[in-house]
């Protein structure tokens, strides 16, 4: 050996004695002087020791054999001088080998004991409690040989009497128990909540379709609103249009009646004469030929009698008031007129009682036709006789002059003009 400096690597420490030193001189990881002869050097490993530390068939507090296998880190500590010491004393000049064996050999002795004191429940179900008393008591014990236990882990427990099995069994079936309860729970849960977001659904359907209507509601009774105003203005537009009409009508009927009262004052001696003419026309074609078939209907009345007197006198009666109903009607719609002309005479001024009579033999032949109208659209008149009167066209005819021969007394009444009178004196 020749002196000179000598180093060592991190993993490693230098192990001086001899001359100048009282005890070993130790150098972890650095370099070192060396006076060759009169001192020597020796090397030791500060390596991290992987340690499988198997033990079969260990009997637990309970007596149930198990085997237990954990994986132990460990090293010899080179920071703390002392410790470093006392490895260089127990283990300098063997091998690691041989190191890593007497570290293995005393884990497994107090692995084993860690388990004699457990029950397998213990074990299994708190590996990390088994775990740490076994690092505790290791680590106190390497200790004093200058090895530190870096880490403790238990690797794996098996038995061959099949116990762990049947924890397991016990176990998978509470957990697959509570699997099927928290799988009910929780279907029924999400049926509730479904349930709860349906219900939500539908009322924001229901209040939605709720919205719509009150806004269609709305919209309807805005519109109806709308439509009262709009409707409500075009009728006060054509009223207003029919009553100006009207009074432009009645100015140009004002101006056209003063015209016509000249003519028809002139018109009536000529309408005097075809009345007489018609009466005469009317006795030739009707009064005669209804006394001949008076004579023949007597006859058959007579035959005739016993059955269809009650037809007759139903139908006789039927006859009579819808010719009074027809009467009525025609009064009515005349006295109607005569209160139209009396207004209109009163406004004009100069409407006198000449044009009264005037307006009035323009309307008898109207009067007459509307009387006598029901009777042309009968298609059947029975006729019964007592053998005293009139018969036949003779009764139907003086049936209607004597309607129309009522209608002077009707206006006389209604408006106080004497027709035959005023007739008789123009």
């Amino acid at each position: 050996m020749t002196w000179g400096f000598v180093t060592c690597g991190p993993n490693e420490a230098l192990v001086i004695s001899g001359c100048c030193y009282g005890k070993p001189h130790l150098v972890p990881g650095g370099r070192a002087f060396i006076w060759p002869i009169i001192q020597s050097i020796q090397r030791i490993s500060l390596n991290t020791m992987t340690l499988q530390v198997d033990s079969p068939t260990v009997y637990t507090s309970q007596g149930v054999p198990i085997s237990v296998t954990g994986i132990a880190q460990v090293k010899i500590q080179g920071q703390n001088e002392e410790m470093l010491l006392a490895a260089c004393e127990q283990f300098l000049g063997k091998k690691e080998i041989e190191i890593q064996h007497i570290a293995l050999v005393t884990l497994e002795g107090h692995q084993r004991a860690i388990m004699g004191s457990m029950t397998v429940e213990e074990i299994y179900k708190d590996r990390k409690k088994f775990s740490k008393q076994v690092f505790e008591v290791a680590s106190s014990d390497l200790v004093n040989m200058g090895i530190t236990v870096v880490s403790y882990t238990l690797k794996d427990i098996r038995d061959e009497e099949g116990y762990l099995k049947s924890l397991g069994m016990a176990r998978t079936a509470e957990v697959k128990r509570d699997a099927r309860i928290g799988e009910a729970e929780a279907r029924a849960e999400a049926q509730i909540k479904e349930a709860i977001a349906e219900e939500q659904r539908m009322a924001s359907v229901f209040l939605n379709d709720t919205q719509v209507a009150k806004s269609r509601r709305d919209f309807e009774l805005k519109k109806a609103a709308y439509d009262v105003e709009v409707q409500t203005k075009k009728a006060e537009a054509e009223l207003a249009y029919d009553l100006q009409a009207a009074k432009t009508k009645q100015r140009i009927k004002e101006e056209q009646m003063q015209i016509k009262v000249v003519e028809r004052t002139q018109e009536i001696a000529v309408q005097q004469q075809e009345i007489a003419r018609r009466e005469r026309e009317l006795e030739a074609t009707v009064r005669r030929p209804a006394e001949a078939e008076r004579f023949r209907l007597e006859k058959l009345a007579e035959a005739n009698h016993n059955r269809i007197i009650l037809e007759a006198e139903a139908e006789a009666e039927a006859v009579r008031l819808k010719g009074e109903a027809e009467a009525f009607a025609i009064a009515a719609k005349a006295k109607a007129e005569a209160e139209q002309m009396a207004k209109k005479a009163e406004a004009w001024k100069e409407y006198r009682e000449a044009a009264m009579i005037d307006m009035f033999l323009d309307v008898l032949p109207k009067v007459a036709a509307e009387v006598a109208a029901p009777l042309s659209q009968a298609k059947k008149i029975t006729m019964v006789s007592s053998g005293h009167g009139e018969i036949g066209a003779a009764k139907l005819t003086s049936e209607v002059l004597s309607i129309v021969t009522k209608v002077p007394d009707l206006v006389k009444t209604m408006t106080g003009v004497d027709i035959v009178k005023s007739v008789h004196a123009i």
